[in-house]
């Protein structure tokens, strides 16, 4: 597990705050040199604190307007097979497995109520899948979101 300092603490809610910022506006926000915002963004980097740099983009901009969370139960000896080969699908824009009666967490993007039968007809048809169980999201209520965990670990580093 990475460890992280308060100056890491500091650049990452900047960067939660401004993910566009420069190294140079980074740098400047907190005070260090550009040279040390740059060795320390490469160190979380490397040790896996950035999960990606990979553009949000909206699922209706793009004309798939329908978003469905599916339920997936598998055999599990056969999940890592399962895992590709729910990769494949394009509608599947994410999946965690989960702990409890429900194997895998499928979130998908669909055109319409009839692509959504479709996308879960192909899951349903991967080897080794058992059951689905599909739910359609309604609205985002919570974001994704991130700076609510800095400011409570900035908290506690601060009162070390």
């Amino acid at each position: 597990m990475t460890s992280l300092d308060s100056v890491d603490l500091e650049l990452l809610a900047a960067l939660s705050r401004e993910p566009r910022a420069t190294v140079v506006a980074l740098a400047d926000a907190l005070g260090l040199s550009r040279n040390t915002v740059q060795a320390r963004m490469a160190r979380l980097d490397r040790e896996g604190v950035f999960l990606s740099f990979e553009r949000a983009i909206s699922t209706t901009a793009l004309g798939y307007p329908i978003e469905a969370f599916i339920n997936v139960l598998v055999r599990q000896v056969q999940l890592p097979q399962i895992a590709e080969d729910l990769s494949r699908i394009p509608e599947v824009v994410q999946a965690h497995g989960m702990s409890g009666e429900v194997d895998l967490f499928v979130r998908v993007a669909c055109r319409d109520t009839q692509h959504l039968f479709e996308t879960d007809a192909r899951i349903l048809a991967i080897d080794g899948v058992e059951r689905t169980e599909t739910s359609l999201a309604m609205g985002e209520v919570i974001p994704y979101r991130i700076m609510p965990l800095l400011e409570m670990t900035r908290h506690r580093h601060s009162r070390r």
